[in-house]
């Protein structure tokens, strides 16, 4: 059976991992399946929007890690998954799931991937993109307003009051954890060529 890559792509919000998990994705096209950290945020339907919006996303306990972990295993084991659909304008999770086919390619994103050793241990590539942080609140301000329907001012509250604190506490910490630690995210073309061959060469291996 041919061999599965899982690669981990981490780092603070707004430092580039979509970015680079982009130029993955477009390399081995329809051999990509694409997992994010943000589809497994725990919902909190018992709660009022109002006090949904107040929660502190940016911790290690806001994420269903338990869920996230047997499926990107499913994957790996060859398996479909139904993966769950994460709202951030309703600050919770919807009742549709979107099916995800096993690839030979996994990439898996998220801030907090390597602050958690067992989604660690499932990485066969751990890969941190370090990112300044004015260019990393830049990105997140301007993303936070045009595609998850925010305000300026809630913004950036939300990101004195929790980003950047849980970012100092957990995300810095867990780069100790990645094999590879790459400045300015996709746009390192350098760094993004050198995984796609390590990705290559570990597929070639089970050819």
């Amino acid at each position: 059976m041919r061999n599965v890559v899982t690669i981990g792509i981490a780092g603070g919000t707004g430092s580039g991992k979509t970015t680079l998990a982009n130029i993955i994705k477009e390399y081995f096209g329809k051999d990509v399946v694409a997992i994010c950290q943000d589809y497994y945020y725990k919902s909190f339907d018992n709660l009022p929007f109002e006090e949904r919006t107040k929660i502190n996303y940016d911790h290690p306990n806001s994420f269903d890690n338990e869920l996230m972990i047997s499926q990107i295993n499913d994957l790996k084991n060859h398996k479909t998954i139904n993966r769950p659909v994460y709202s951030f304008i309703e600050f919770k999770r919807l009742a549709e799931t979107i099916t995800e086919e096993p690839k030979p390619v996994i990439i898996v994103e998220g801030i907090l991937l390597f602050n958690n050793p067992e989604l660690v241990k499932l990485m066969d590539i751990k890969v941190f993109v370090d990112t300044d942080s004015d260019t990393r609140f830049a990105r997140r301000l301007t993303r936070d307003i045009h595609e998850r329907g925010r305000d300026i001012d809630s913004v950036i509250n939300q990101y004195f009051a929790t980003v950047k604190p849980m970012h100092e506490a957990f995300v810095e910490p867990s780069k100790k954890n990645a094999d590879i630690i790459v400045p300015n995210g996709g746009l390192n073309e350098v760094a993004s060529s050198m995984i796609i061959e390590k990705i290559k060469s570990i597929l070639n291996a089970s050819k």
